[in-house]
C-alpha cells in the first residue's frame, strides 16, 4: 500500500469513529443530499465508445462543487472550522463559485481572491454572493496572476482573525472527494474503461479520480491533459487566456495522480472543440472540457484499431461563462 493509498485509507476509517459533531458540522452535512450522482452521455465517435460524464450538471454548475463541500465537511469535522471562520480561497471561478454558495448556505464568511481572466459571470455571482471579493491585478513572473493570487491569500491568512485557507492545490481532501465521490459514481456506472481523460489545473480531480479507477480497472490508461503555456508537466510558461485549465505551479496534489500519458492542447485547439462539442455533439461546455475532447481526436490514432475502446471525459462546466471568449470566433481567432 502507498503512502497515499494509506492516507485515503485512514481519513475514511477515522470518520467512522462516531465523535459528537458540531452544529456547523451537521449543517454541512444535509448539504450531502445536493451532491446527487451526474450523468454521462455517449457520443457518436468513430473507432470508439466516447461517454463524456456531465459534472456541470452539480448543484453550483461544476465538478468544483465536489471538492469545495468535501474540504469544508472534512474541516468541520475535524473542529479546524466553526462558526466565527472566515474561508478564503483564490480561484478562477468555479471553486470560489462553489465556496460562495456553500458557505452561504451554513452561515460563514467567505472570502474569494480572483485575477482579470476571470469571466464575468463568476465575478458578478462572487459579488453577489460575497461581501468582501478582492481582485489583483500584477501579473506574476510567469505572465499569469496565480501566485499573486496565492500571495494575497496568505497575506489575508494573517491579518483576518479565524481565518481558513483551503488551499484546493495542496489540500488531501480535494482529492478524497474526487475519489469518493467522482470516480466512485464513475466505478458504479461502467463494468470496464480503457481510457479516461481528465484536464489538469489544481490536482485534485486527476488524484483521486486516477487511483480509484487504476484499482477498479487495472488495465486503463489515465491520460493527462494540459494548455500550451502551463508549467504542471514541465512545459515554458506563458501567457494563457482560458481559465480552469492548467496552471503557473505544479499542484502538489499532481504528485499523487497515477498517470499514463500527458496531452499538451494549444488554446486555439480548444475554443475549436468546444464549438464543435456545441454544434455537432450538443454539449454546451467550458474550456477544460474542450481541452480534453481535443485531446482525444489527437490522442485516437495510439488506440488499437482491431476492437473498439471504451473513453471517458469529464465536462467540469457548462459553456455559459464562455461565451464572450471561447464561443466568440473573433475573440478565438485571436489566439496565438
Amino acid at each position: 500500500m502507498t503512502t497515499t493509498e494509506y492516507d485515503l485509507a485512514t481519513r475514511r476509517g477515522r470518520h467512522l469513529v462516531q465523535t459528537p459533531a458540531s452544529p456547523l458540522a451537521t449543517r454541512l452535512e444535509l448539504l450531502r443530499n445536493t451532491l446527487r450522482p451526474t450523468p454521462h452521455v455517449q457520443l457518436a465517435m468513430k473507432r470508439m465508445d466516447l461517454f463524456a460524464k456531465l459534472e456541470y450538471v452539480n448543484p453550483v454548475g461544476s465538478i468544483k462543487d465536489r471538492a469545495a463541500y468535501w474540504i469544508l465537511k472534512r474541516a468541520a469535522e475535524r473542529g479546524e472550522i466553526g462558526e466565527e471562520t472566515t474561508v478564503i480561497e483564490s480561484s478562477s471561478g468555479n471553486f470560489a463559485s462553489a465556496l460562495a454558495a456553500f458557505t452561504h448556505l451554513v452561515g460563514l464568511r467567505f472570502i474569494p481572491v480572483i485575477d482579470p481572466n476571470i469571466s464575468s459571470t463568476y465575478e458578478s455571482f462572487l459579488r453577489r454572493m460575497c461581501p468582501t471579493v478582492v481582485k489583483v491585478e500584477e501579473r506574476d513572473d510567469t505572465g499569469g496572476f496565480l501566485k499573486t493570487r496565492l500571495q494575497k491569500v496568505k497575506e489575508l491568512c494573517a491579518t483576518i482573525p479565524n481565518a481558513y485557507w483551503t488551499n484546493q492545490y495542496e489540500n488531501p481532501d480535494a482529492m478524497e472527494a474526487h475519489y469518493e465521490l467522482t470516480a466512485g459514481e464513475i466505478c458504479a456506472d461502467f463494468d470496464s474503461l480503457d481510457y479516461a481523460f481528465i484536464s489538469v489545473s489544481t490536482g485534485g480531480t486527476i488524484a483521486g479520480v486516477s487511483r480509484r479507477l487504476k484499482e477498479r480497472y487495472p488495465s486503463i490508461r489515465v491520460v493527462a491533459v494540459d494548455t500550451e503555456g502551463s508549467v504542471i508537466f514541465g512545459g515554458a510558461p506563458r501567457k494563457r487566456h482560458i481559465p480552469g485549465i492548467g496552471s503557473s505551479i505544479v499542484p502538489p496534489l499532481v504528485s499523487h495522480a497515477r498517470i499514463d500519458d500527458v496531452v499538451l492542447i494549444s488554446e486555439r485547439e480548444t475554443a475549436a472543440a468546444c464549438q464543435e462539442l456545441l454544434t455537432a455533439h450538443g454539449l454546451f461546455v467550458g474550456g477544460s472540457s474542450g481541452t480534453a475532447f481535443a485531446a482525444i481526436k489527437r490522442y485516437a490514432a495510439k488506440m488499437p484499431v482491431f476492437r473498439r475502446p471504451s473513453v471517458l471525459f469529464l465536462c467540469p462546466d457548462r459553456g455559459t461563462p464562455y461565451l464572450d471568449t471561447v464561443f466568440d470566433p473573433a475573440w478565438a481567432a485571436r489566439l496565438g
